[in-house]
């Protein structure tokens, strides 16, 4: 029997994740990769986590590049 795909994102709190992201990249880098304005404009895990929450699309960038980023460490 074959298993099933691992997802790379479980376990994995958005907080965790965005901590790891700002530790990697830093704000600036992430509002370049990530064109959204909680990065840009006076960004703070706080605020970022509230605008992911409520907004499907940027949560998926954000996810997104985190295994990316994950994948390239490996």
């Amino acid at each position: 029997m074959t298993q099933p795909p691992k997802n790379p994102l479980h376990g994995i709190t958005l907080e965790k994740l965005l901590n790891e992201l700002v530790a990697h990249y830093g704000w600036e880098g992430l509002a370049k990769r990530i064109d959204i304005r909680c990065f840009k404009s006076d960004p703070s895990i706080k605020s970022s986590l509230t605008f992911l929450r409520k907004t499907p699309w940027a949560r998926e960038k954000v996810e997104a590049l985190f295994v990316q980023m994950r994948q390239k460490q490996e």
